[in-house]
């Protein structure tokens, strides 16, 4: 598939790599739209191709009382509101297979998360509804496994998938990023970089995942040097009080200067090919 396939993207003929970025989850109106904005200016700026990401609930928790949405339709209208204001696509994340038809009608891509990429029925739900599907290399899958994934979503007659990689599982607290896997995943479709969930540090004895943002830069600029297609940031402007994934993102006012870094390596690197 081509990046201009999709609704509303902008500045594909920038030969840049593509962003998708935002909250973890949705937590309401107002900081969705703040971020967005943000994120907007900055990759106009940089004439970066922009998806805004956002998870209208989030199912895959430590304990039963962490935080798991606002509620799927609010959440969902939320994301369409960011797409009608600004002018971009948006993605979320899907857990069930009747997830896919209801997201659809709201989002650009549907995402499947790393832990269920496997699940085949839901990988096929999400691309019969003809959305671009993003399918997350599970921390427990090598990266010669996703042509499979990949190959579930051609059989259900759709083209139109991407992989991105967020780590493998290192020991039991850890996620280590294998850069040997990017041009393997590069040969089956498309391939993100997922820089802070590569970071996080799960199964704390808290019950809250934890996550190393000093080492965001680094992730990132490996990612643009082993010349990944796009790269996944969540972002936030208070990470601290983020109600999901806060140890993780990036605190959204670094975004600029980062970015920043990244589309001159980027320019760099396309210097020698």
């Amino acid at each position: 598939m081509q990046l201009s396939d999709i609704p509303q993207i902008k500045h594909v003929d920038a030969d840049n790599f593509f962003l998708l970025a935002g909250p973890c989850a949705i937590e309401g109106e107002d900081m969705a739209l703040r971020i967005a904005e943000k994120v907007v200016k900055i990759t106009d700026k940089l004439n970066i191709p922009y998806v805004f990401k956002g998870s209208f609930k989030k199912a895959n928790r430590s304990r039963i009382d962490s935080f798991t949405g606002i509620g799927d339709e609010k959440a969902l209208k939320i994301l369409r509101k960011v797409s009608e204001t600004f002018g971009v696509p948006t993605v979320t994340d899907i857990h069930e297979v009747s997830d896919a038809a209801m997201a659809a009608e709201y989002v650009d891509i549907l995402q499947i998360p790393a832990f269920l990429v496997r699940q085949t029925d839901l990988v096929v739900a999400a691309a019969q509804t003809g959305k671009v599907v993003n399918l997350k290399k599970g921390q427990f899958m090598s990266p010669e496994a996703m042509k499979h994934a990949v190959q579930k979503v051609k059989d259900s007659g759709s083209d139109k998938a991407w992989i991105t990689d967020r780590g493998t599982m290192f020991g039991y607290q850890d996620m280590i990023v294998d850069f040997r896997g990017i041009p393997t995943m590069r040969e089956f479709a498309p391939t993100v970089l997922d820089v802070t969930h590569s970071l996080q540090q799960p199964n704390q004895t808290s019950g809250v995942t934890g996550g190393r943002p000093n080492m965001i830069e680094t992730i990132a600029r490996a990612g643009i040097v082993n010349q990944v297609d796009g790269l996944f940031i969540e972002t936030h402007f208070d990470p601290a009080n983020a109600k999901s994934d806060g140890a993780n993102m990036l605190d959204l006012q670094y975004l600029e200067g980062l970015l920043s870094r990244l589309v001159a390596i980027r320019k760099t690197i396309q210097s020698f090919n």
